[in-house]
């Protein structure tokens, strides 16, 4: 039997093991039929990653570690060693992938996302040796070793298409839909169910199990989870590159994670990647002298809006992700949805608020080398708040690169943040090395760009980090417009 007629088989057997598994447990028929049903969404979402076209090795084995190293960090919430074991395979492989690595660092300063992502790593370096942190530094040290060969392999990855390089991005959206597949099927007895499994039954969560988080064995936090299925949908959605059905699969499917996740900011995430590929089709059907797209009915601008599709139904190309969005909101609760508050009281930011307070605070009482350079008391900058017995994240990228890096940081950040938007927003034919022109940005790099910019307010995501794969898919955006090569070359 050959592959592609043993995977369903395969796909079939995975799903009424999953079954069985519940029935075991519950001894219900109800629950083993619910099981089922989530377990083949499952497979259907990694055989969907399984059919994209363009994927690339390097792409699916650095997204996939990336993908995996978070998964760990949730999996093993009181167990550190999880996360770094991935952090160490993954710098091993991207190491080798990256050589000869000092070639490529001066690709690294004009990349907006390698300011987002890698700046602030090498400024706590320094405040944390000049605080005398010399364990925080040494930890520091590491993780920017980790995430700056990262991001010389995608540069190298981009620049040798002709050595299994190339786009990396179909890739990575590869591995975080065969993520998210793992973790609904990790979690497939309860997907349907009101009430969901927490890691480690963490105190911290036990508010939130209305949640989906995965199963026994895998979890993930509902919002970067929602956050990882989305940016996938972005790189699939907008992108002629992919038949008609990959485009709408990706966005159900992302619509289904979001339903199950309970996840704010990644609806808004979600709402936002929607009003700019809505504007991105209204463009593109308004520019004048735009060149006609052969085959597909379209017109389409060669600087702006590469790679969008030529929709023979433009209006219902923009309704579509909309409609999703609003079947979403209709079965989360509609509007109490977004304005819950889910620790109680009247605070819709989940103790946001009261975090960024405290790193204000901290700053304010810091050293002048922790005020320039960023906090150096741990390797993460993790928040401790009076009355909170555990390690909080910033949860706002600009507060966390002010936190990391301290003023200097916030100021890589802005940097970062305009590079990464310019490069999206306008043509490029910038000279990169080594003899290779800039192309226009894709319309799924603009759209991505753009659309997370609103979960700056609420999310560390464009910091990277051991949950960094939507920057890791930004990252290898904005490569390829900078590095790779045109299509017409």
């Amino acid at each position: 039997m050959t592959p592609r007629r043993l995977a369903p088989v395969a796909g079939v057997a995975v799903a009424v093991a999953a079954a069985a598994v519940a029935f075991a447990h519950t001894h219900s028929a109800a629950g083993a039929a619910k099981a089922l049903l989530a377990a083949a969404i499952a497979v259907a979402a990694a055989g969907l990653a399984c059919t994209l076209p363009g994927i690339t090795v390097r792409g699916a084995v650095i997204g996939g570690l990336f993908v995996l190293a978070g998964l760990m960090s949730w999996t093993f919430t009181n167990q550190p060693w999880g996360a770094w074991t991935v952090l160490a395979v993954t710098g091993v492989v991207v190491a080798v992938w990256s050589w000869p690595g000092p070639a490529y660092l001066p690709a690294l300063p004009p990349l907006g996302t390698a300011w987002l992502g890698l700046a602030y790593w090498l400024l706590g370096i320094v405040g944390a040796v000049l605080s005398t942190h010399l364990g925080v530094a040494a930890q520091r040290t590491a993780y920017a070793g980790v995430f700056t060969l990262t991001a010389l392999a995608v540069v190298a990855t981009v620049l040798r298409p002709g050595r299994g390089g190339g786009d990396p991005s179909v890739g990575i959206a590869a591995a975080i839909i065969v993520g998210v597949a793992a973790l609904l099927l990790a979690g497939s007895a309860t997907v349907f169910d009101a009430v969901h499994a927490i890691p480690n039954n963490d105190p911290s969560t036990i508010l939130m199990r209305n949640r989906f988080w995965g199963g026994p064995g895998l979890y993930f936090h509902p919002n970067s989870m929602a956050g990882l299925a989305i940016v996938a949908a972005i790189r699939i959605g907008p992108d002629r590159a992919f038949a008609a059905w990959q485009r709408l699969a990706a966005t159900v499917l992302a619509g289904f994670v979001l339903y199950l996740s309970n996840s704010r900011i990644g609806f808004w995430f979600a709402v936002a990647a929607a009003v700019v590929h809505g504007v991105l089709i209204l463009l593109r059907r308004r520019s004048r002298g735009a060149q006609a797209e052969p085959g597909l009915g379209g017109a389409e601008h060669p600087q702006r809006i590469a790679g969008l599709p030529g929709y023979r139904r433009p209006w219902l190309a923009i309704v579509a992700p909309f409609a999703v969005l609003a079947v979403v909101l209709a079965l989360s609760g509609g509007r109490g949805f977004l304005f819950q508050s889910r620790f109680g009281g009247d605070d819709v930011t989940s103790g946001r608020t009261a975090n960024w307070r405290q790193v204000w605070n901290d700053w304010r009482a810091d050293g002048l080398a922790e005020k320039v350079f960023g906090d150096a008391k741990t390797s993460r900058g993790v928040v401790v708040r009076s009355g909170v017995d555990r390690k909080l994240n910033t949860d706002n990228a600009a507060v966390g690169a002010f936190r990391r890096g301290g003023v200097l940081g916030l100021l890589a950040f802005a940097v970062g943040l305009v590079l990464m938007l310019w490069h999206a927003l306008l043509p490029v034919r910038r000279r990169g090395p080594p003899r290779v022109r800039g192309s226009a940005a894709p319309a799924w790099f603009t759209v991505a760009a753009v659309a997370v910019v609103p979960t700056i307010a609420t999310e560390d995501w464009l910091l990277g980090g051991t949950n960094g794969a939507i920057w890791l898919m930004l990252l290898a955006g904005e490569a390829t417009v900078l590095f790779g090569r045109r299509a017409d070359q």
